[in-house]
């Protein structure tokens, strides 16, 4: 049945929310405009709502067009080869925990050698497909520590798609200044008016940029706007100084000593300390000589400490500390801020001509061994000291080197920092020998990849001997994902001897050996797809070797996957 109703005429203007407010409050408590009142009310209302619906559509203007999207800048470099693509692809197509519960298997973990494929491609300098790039940075979204690599990889394709796709919008926050292309630094107009009028994360990137090529320009321009910044980038901006410090930093360095924001105190201080020939270093150095002596009344030279009865004015201004953390005593806490602030290059003269090993064997009277040792460890990783690093570590095959010892295990993971990559992994090879892999995880880690020759069989000496004992490999399941990572893929074909199931011993646990053999084979399937991986990047452009050193040095993946 149709209803035709009379010709409504063009309702004034508000028509429609006064047509809604009549629907909202009902139409006997509010007459709808130009609309009869009474039982026919609700039909006019509706009657009126289409025709006005219809006007609206009917008289809606052309919205402005959208603004094109900025051109997409060239990409310099070559097309990744075919196969190191499809590759690529598979890696990028693999989804962690696909095949459920605890054991593995034998397949290889591909996501996890996503970071190790990433950092060759771009040691090799090479552009990726893009059509795959959607995938890549979807992965990078779901896990923080491949988007450094990730987005080096993407290139600037990388920002222009984030600003574009709101998930992606972590590409924008790990670019330093959002994908700002910086002026060239040689052009210093443009330089000091991106310093004065851009953003916060523009200005860090220029800062960083210009001090990694001039360091004295970058310091200038720091001490332009000094002293009208806000605290939390003055702390921003004075960490930027790490790279390339020098004696010349020292100064403007000194100046910040006075700051009003005790954290810029703090970090101006550290840096002195890290500077040996710096005039804080020295004032350090008396403070902390003044602390500590050598006792010669017993049979034994020994250390004794004095540490000290209060945080003077002098030492607060240089950086100390003077209230310590919940359950650290206040003498203990000032001496070791004390001891790492001091030249190391000091204590031999000090104690006696002695050798940073001979000083480091002196036993230490009154409990104060682990203090006084911990801060010298914080001192050589601050100053980068290889000779007291190697003191402090002492021998890998030493019964203290696996205990808790007056160095922690954390301590010396920092302190083969100090050490070249060689000598780095024969400590750990030595360690390992001596001690097994129960504690060695965390040395592992500081380990340049791929592993050398020695700690490779360390490692795999050390697995294999924990199969033969017996245990479960899932023990060691950090260790040996490390393995699948780490391990020289030239080592593949050594280990095709320990696939088989070994003979279980009686006092073994029950399928032990089935689980290590499928633990050996997945090493060695990972293995030979890593040298397949490196083939595909390498067979169309050779690394350089600043690339070689670069691929080298890779680091490990956290051990959060590991397991």
């Amino acid at each position: 049945m149709t209803r035709t109703s009379a010709p409504v005429d063009a309702p004034a203007p508000g028509a429609w929310e006064e047509l809604v407010t009549a629907a909202l409050l009902g139409t006997e408590r509010r007459t709808p405009p130009g609309c009869p009142s009474g039982p026919e009310a609700p039909l006019a209302l509706l009657d009126a709502a289409a025709v006005e619906t219809v006007r609206r559509r009917a008289g809606l203007r052309p919205g402005r067009a959208a603004r094109l999207p900025d051109p997409l800048a060239e990409d310099p470099r070559p097309l990744l080869p075919s196969a190191a693509a499809r590759r690529l692809a598979m890696l990028l197509a693999d989804r962690p925990g696909a095949g459920g519960g605890g054991r593995r298997g034998t397949a290889p973990d591909l996501m996890e050698l996503l970071p190790q494929w990433l950092t060759t491609a771009n040691a090799r300098g090479y552009a990726p497909p893009p059509e795959l790039l959607p995938a890549l940075l979807d992965a990078a979204r779901g896990r923080t520590d491949l988007r450094p690599a990730a987005l080096t990889f993407a290139g600037p394709r990388a920002v222009w798609l984030a600003r574009l796709n709101p998930d992606w919008r972590f590409a924008l926050r790990a670019t330093p200044g959002g994908g700002t292309t910086l002026p060239h630094l040689e052009d210093t107009g443009k330089v000091r008016q991106l310093w004065q009028e851009g953003l916060f994360a523009e200005r860090v990137a220029l800062l960083s940029a210009l001090r990694s090529r001039e360091p004295t320009a970058a310091r200038d321009l720091l001490t332009t706007t000094w002293a009208t910044e806000r605290a939390e980038d003055r702390l921003m901006f004075l960490d930027s100084l790490r790279t390339g410090l020098t004696a010349d930093d020292e100064h403007f360095l000194e100046q910040a000593l006075t700051d009003r924001s005790r954290n810029v105190r703090a970090t101006a201080a550290e840096l002195l300390s890290a500077l040996p020939g710096s005039a804080l270093a020295g004032r350090m150095a008396v403070r902390a000589g003044a602390c500590v002596a050598v006792d010669h009344t017993g049979d034994t030279p020994t250390l004794a400490i004095e540490a000290p009865h209060e945080c003077d004015p002098g030492m607060e201004s240089d950086g100390v500390v003077p209230k310590p953390p919940a359950g650290r005593g206040e003498r203990s806490w000032w001496f070791g801020q004390l001891v790492e602030a001091a030249p190391l290059g000091t204590w031999p003269g000090r104690l006696g001509g002695r050798t940073p090993q001979e000083i480091v064997a002196l036993p230490v009277a009154d409990d104060w061994q682990a203090e006084l040792h911990a801060a010298w460890c914080r001192a050589a990783v601050r100053q980068r000291d290889a000779a007291w690093a190697r003191a402090l570590l002492g021998a890998p095959a030493a019964p203290e080197a696996g205990g808790p010892g007056a160095v922690s295990l954390a301590e010396r993971a920092k302190l083969l920092g100090t050490l070249d990559a060689a000598e780095r992994g024969d400590w750990v090879a030595g360690f390992i020998s001596a001690h097994g892999l129960s504690e060695a995880f965390q040395l592992l880690g500081v380990c340049a990849v791929p592993w050398a020759a020695p700690l490779g069989r360390a490692v795999v000496d050390a697995l294999n001997i924990a199969r033969d004992a017996g245990s479960y490999p899932w023990s060691f399941s950090g260790v040996m994902g490390l393995a699948e990572r780490c391990l020289d893929p030239s080592e593949a074909s050594t280990l095709d001897g320990l696939m088989a199931v070994p003979d279980e011993p009686e006092d073994a646990s029950p399928g032990a050996g089935g689980y290590w053999a499928e633990a050996f084979q997945r090493l060695v399937t990972t293995l030979r797809l890593r040298a397949a991986m490196q083939e595909e990047l390498g067979a169309a452009r050779p690394l350089s070797p600043s690339a070689e050193s670069a691929d080298s040095a890779e680091s490990t993946e956290s051990a959060d996957s590991a397991d």
